[in-house]
């Protein structure tokens, strides 16, 4: 929920938009009926993703250091 008030946020969803994904995942009983969603709510968080750099994130190495804090 955090990422798509950010979305808002950053006025990268509409109001309406942000309503709409909420309500859906606020009702969907699993990750598949997350799947779901509307196709034209699906185009808006791809564009919101896009624009905020997610799926580079997502993609990114972890620093070698990282992984040291993780071990600890």
């Amino acid at each position: 929920m955090k990422t798509i008030d950010e979305m808002l946020h950053l006025d990268l969803l509409t109001p309406e938009q942000h309503i709409q994904i909420d309500a859906w995942i606020a009702q969907a009983g699993s990750p598949d009926e997350i799947l779901k969603m509307p196709p034209a709510l699906w185009q808006a968080i791809e564009h919101a993703s896009q624009v905020m750099g997610i799926d580079q994130d997502l993609l990114r190495t972890p620093p070698l250091d990282a992984t040291d804090a993780f071990l600890r």
